[in-house]
């Protein structure tokens, strides 16, 4: 009998999936069909990081201390994503969903609920990151993301930084920016690692 194929514990708390070009509403997950899922290894590959952490435990998880020690994530805050708990509900979830990059790292822990981190692969072609509780994602700095709630409506999400925060979203198309150029010449790199290591084999 062949061993079972052990399964990243990441999966059961971050799902990806190249999504259709539907204008319904953007909380449904907007699968294509058939369906097509991406790996937690091609996110990385467009330097998304991601961890499965215990957020039950959140205020003492070793594993996140470590992780916030070695990637220099000093600010901490925890935001809810509602319509009872955030003002303007509506207008800042419009906002959110707005196509944008920052000049830094985007990190978010999901604490309790669930919510859609929409980002542009290589093609520029979306794919749809769902984040459950315990999932934690970093999107680089410089690509292009939006976010939505899902159909549940809710998300506590642990909000990290390195340094004092700095929330400014630049709305596309801001190529221009020097965190836009350093990402695709990253992902420049990445890629054409990828495409010689597809030649050797």
């Amino acid at each position: 009998m062949a061993p079972q194929e052990i399964k990243d514990p990441r999966e059961e708390v971050i799902q990806a999936w190249y999504i259709d070009g539907s204008d319904e509403d953007q909380r449904l997950p907007h699968h294509r069909q058939p369906k097509e899922f991406v790996s937690l290894d091609q996110l990385a590959e467009l330097g998304v990081l991601s961890w499965r952490l215990d957020a039950d435990n959140h205020e003492t998880d070793e594993e996140l201390k470590k992780i916030r020690e070695e990637r220099g994530y000093s600010y901490m805050d925890i935001c809810e994503v509602c319509p009872e708990k955030l003002p303007n509900y509506e207008e800042m979830i419009k906002n959110f969903f707005k196509e944008h990059l920052h000049s830094d790292e985007e990190i978010r822990y999901c604490l309790a609920g669930s919510g859609y981190f929409d980002l542009r692969d290589q093609d520029d072609v979306w794919i749809r990151v769902w984040v459950k509780q315990g999932g934690m994602i970093v999107f680089p700095a410089g690509i292009y993301h939006r976010f939505t709630l899902d159909s549940d409506n809710y998300i506590k999400a642990m909000r990290l930084f390195v340094g004092s925060p700095i929330w400014t979203p630049y709305y596309r198309p801001h190529d221009h920016l020097q965190a836009r150029k350093a990402y695709l010449e990253a992902l420049g790199r990445k890629g054409a690692a990828g495409r010689a290591r597809d030649a050797a084999a």
